[in-house]
């Protein structure tokens, strides 16, 4: 057994069957993914529909790739489902000689970061628009086994690979239990099981009493909230803490009409639902926009301290503490931002992060392209307030317990990066590829 170089255009041979496409047929087209996520059916369409009348047929077990995104992956055996489909030019459909190479053997070596870097390098262009150069892909050599030497190959990626699949679907199993278990944390904190509870602590109740007092002394009309009925109260609390409706405690930063108030050319540090990180509950960037840049969307003031939490599609968790002072500093409409009233703001955040929340908001959503809860919906919802002192000590213990249970789904991460790269290794041994020399 041993190994010759050959040139990738020795055993993969183009295939061009035209076809012209009439108008009255129906007509099967394929998709192909990058990342080497396989070859499959994207639609059936009727000839009149398509645009290009001058196409290609493909053929069940040719390997095809895209000329536009190869080096993204954009490569596979092509399926029996997609036996007969056509492909444009864009599309490069290639028979294999099968006394040189074996099938399984080509569908791994195409998965190999060699073959991934060769891609890269074959294709040329502008940065966003780059097209394989086939003569240069074509003559690229490669280190071929023999065919018994390729079975033997394929053999023993395929129980890497299994043994790999196993490790990766553990580390995933882990991180979604990790998952569970901060969701557990957050819902057990608001029901009061979180801590102990200390009798010397001032009852909630007279913590609220304080809040509607300062309220009511402020002048400010709101509209008020409906009493808690028994039937809404989702679930038992300690004796000290009451119910209340979130609007309660929660005092609205105010809204600019920047296109009124702002020159056309002030610029606006200007901060949209997509700017949240909502696995680190921070605001990644603002985008600095000129105010005729914007729309009247922009309008939440925002301010240090401060939540903003977006009510479109809440079960996304887009919220985050606003932590800087920026000049012009302005939020979307789709947040509502606010800070709490005598109430410790990250319980008040935490708590809009439990399961409770996140499954009462979801029921409430109206709307088809964003669904959303309103304002009035956000009020009302219903809140569970503890004494003050215990809800610092909720805070404290609930970061204490979310730092562990970080500092683990950091050392899973890391291992799922140190399995992809020995799989990575694993095929950069096994698919040498080099650049033959063009004279």
């Amino acid at each position: 057994m041993g190994s010759r170089k050959v040139k990738l255009g020795d055993f993969l041979i183009r295939s061009k069957i035209p076809i012209e496409i009439e108008d009255h047929c129906l007509y099967k087209r394929v998709t192909i993914r990058t990342k080497h996520q396989g070859v499959s059916v994207r639609d059936f369409e009727i000839g009149s529909k398509i645009g290009t009348k001058k196409q290609f047929v493909l053929k069940a077990g040719q390997f095809v790739l895209s000329k536009i995104d190869a080096m993204y992956g954009a490569f596979g055996v092509a399926p029996d489902e997609v036996d007969d489909a056509i492909i444009t030019g864009n599309f490069w459909a290639y028979d294999y000689d099968k006394n040189m190479v074996s099938i399984e053997w080509l569908n791994h070596f195409t998965n190999s970061p060699d073959f991934y870097d060769l891609c890269r390098r074959a294709s040329t262009g502008i940065t966003h628009r780059k097209y394989l150069d086939e003569d240069f892909f074509l003559n690229y050599e490669v280190n071929l086994p023999d065919l018994n030497e390729q079975k033997t190959i394929v053999k023993s990626i395929d129980e890497i690979r299994v043994k790999v699949s196993l490790l990766e679907n553990e580390l995933s199993h882990q991180l979604t239990l990790l998952e569970n278990l901060n969701q557990a944390i957050l819902q057990e904190a608001v029901q009061g099981k979180l801590v102990p509870q200390d009798p010397k602590d001032e009852p909630a109740s007279e913590l609220l009493k304080r809040i509607k007092a300062d309220k009511a002394k402020s002048g400010k009309k709101e509209k008020p909230l409906p009493t808690i009925k028994p039937e809404e109260i989702p679930f038992e609390i300690p004796e000290n803490w009451v119910w209340c409706r979130l609007g309660e405690i929660i005092q609205y930063t105010e809204n600019l009409d920047i296109q009124k108030y702002l020159s056309p050319d002030t610029i606006v540090n200007y901060v949209d639902i997509d700017a949240i990180d909502n696995q680190n509950f921070i605001i990644r960037e603002a985008k600095q926009k000129s105010v005729r840049e914007l729309s009247t969307r922009a309008r939440r003031v925002l301010k240090p301290n401060f939540i903003a939490y977006s009510t479109v599609r809440p079960y996304l968790k887009n919220i985050a503490i606003v932590e800087d002072e920026k000049d012009n500093y302005i939020g979307s409409t789709g947040f509502n931002v606010f800070k709490t009233l005598d109430v410790e703001l990250k319980y008040a955040f935490y708590y809009l992060l439990t399961p409770y929340v996140n499954n009462s908001f979801k029921d409430l959503m109206v709307g088809f392209n964003s669904p959303s809860i309103t304002n009035d919906q956000f009020e009302k919802s219903l809140f569970p307030l503890p004494p003050l002192s215990e809800q610092k000590r909720i805070v404290a213990e609930i970061e204490k317990q979310l730092a562990k249970t970080k500092q683990l789904k950091e050392h899973i991460i890391a291992n799922q990066q140190a399995t992809e790269q020995l799989l990575k290794a694993l095929l950069h041994q096994a698919f040498e590829v080099k650049e033959m020399e063009i004279i």
